[in-house]
C-alpha cells in the first residue's frame, strides 16, 4: 500500500534522513514514469562513432526514419578520445573527478556531432537546464540528443581500485532512462551483443543472447560488455529491468530492437 503524502511528510520532519522508517515509508511511495513511451539508445563512442562515416551514417538514416514511430532518447559514449585523455590524466597523477570532467568533454563533441549529422530533421542536443524543454521536443519530433557522461564532474565517486571514473556514459544513459521511467533501455554496439570470450579477440567466443546480473557475475562477465555499475544500477531500478545490447553496424537491427524484438543481447535485473 502506498503511503500517503501527509504520512511521510511527518517522518521528514521528525526522523533522520537515514531513519529506517522513513526509508520504507519512502519506498512505498507511489511510481510516476514521466516519460513512459519513450525509448533511451546509447550510441558507442568507440564503438559506432569514432568509425567515422562508415559507422555511423547508415545509423543516422536509420535513426531519421525510426523516429517516426518512436519516441528516443540518443546518448552519446565517449570513445577512443576519452581513452586517450584518461591516459594522460592519469599518469599526471589527477583526481577521478578531473577525469570525468574530461571524459565529459569527449560524450559532449560526440553529441555535437551526432547533432549536426540530424540537425536536418530538427532533432536538438540537449544537456543541463536544456533537458527541461526534452519533453517538448519529444512532443514535436519525438527525438533528442544528449551527451551520455553522468554529470558528476568533480564530484564523480572514486572508484576504490584505480582513478577512472566508474560512472560513464552507459551508467549515465541507464541513469536518464530509468528516472524518466522510461520504456527501454537499448545500447548499441559494434557486437552483437554478450559473447563467453571477446569475440574480437577469441575464436571461441560464445554468444550469449540473454542472461541474468546475476548470472554474468558467476559466470566473471561483469565488466565485459557494459561498465560494472551499470548491472548494480539495474538491480536496484525501479523501471528498467532490463536492457538490451545491439549490434548498430547492422542495418535494421535499430529499428527491430525498438518495435520489441529480440535482436541481441538481453541482461536482466534478476
Amino acid at each position: 500500500m502506498a503511503t500517503s503524502t501527509e504520512e511521510l511528510e511527518a517522518l521528514l520532519m521528525q526522523r533522520s534522513l537515514t531513519d529506517s522508517q522513513l526509508l520504507d515509508a519512502a519506498e512505498k511511495s507511489a511510481d510516476f514514469r514521466i516519460l513512459p513511451d519513450a525509448t533511451v539508445i546509447k550510441v558507442g563512442g568507440q564503438s559506432v562513432i569514432d568509425r567515422g562515416r562508415s559507422g555511423l551514417f547508415p545509423l543516422v538514416d536509420e535513426i531519421a526514419t525510426v523516429r517516426k514511430a518512436h519516441q528516443i532518447l540518443i546518448g552519446t559514449g565517449a570513445g577512443t578520445r576519452a581513452r586517450h585523455l584518461y591516459s594522460i590524466a592519469a599518469g599526471l597523477g589527477l583526481p577521478a573527478g578531473m577525469l570525468s570532467l574530461l571524459g565529459s568533454s569527449v560524450a559532449d563533441q560526440n553529441a555535437a556531432i551526432l547533432g549536426q549529422l540530424l540537425a536536418k530533421e530538427g532533432i536538438p542536443v540537449v544537456g543541463g537546464a536544456g533537458l527541461s524543454a526534452l519533453p517538448l521536443s519529444l512532443a514535436e519530433i519525438n527525438a533528442v540528443i544528449f551527451s551520455g557522461m553522468p554529470p558528476y564532474k568533480m564530484w564523480m565517486r572514486p572508484d576504490p581500485t584505480n582513478v577512472i571514473p566508474p560512472y560513464r556514459t552507459d551508467a549515465g544513459c541507464f541513469l536518464l532512462a530509468e528516472q524518466f521511467g522510461c520504456k527501454q533501455m537499448i545500447f548499441v554496439k559494434d557486437e552483437n551483443g554478450l559473447y563467453t570470450e571477446n569475440p574480437k579477440t577469441s575464436a571461441n567466443a560464445v554468444f550469449i543472447p540473454k542472461i541474468s546480473v546475476d548470472e554474468m557475475k558467476a559466470k566473471g562477465l561483469h565488466d565485459s560488455i557494459l561498465e560494472f555499475p551499470v548491472l548494480d544500477l539495474l538491480q536496484a531500478a525501479r523501471h528498467i529491468r532490463e536492457v538490451q545490447v545491439i549490434n548498430g553496424l547492422v542495418p535494421g537491427n535499430l529499428t527491430r530492437a525498438l518495435n520489441g524484438e529480440h535482436v541481441g543481447t538481453i541482461i536482466t535485473a534478476s
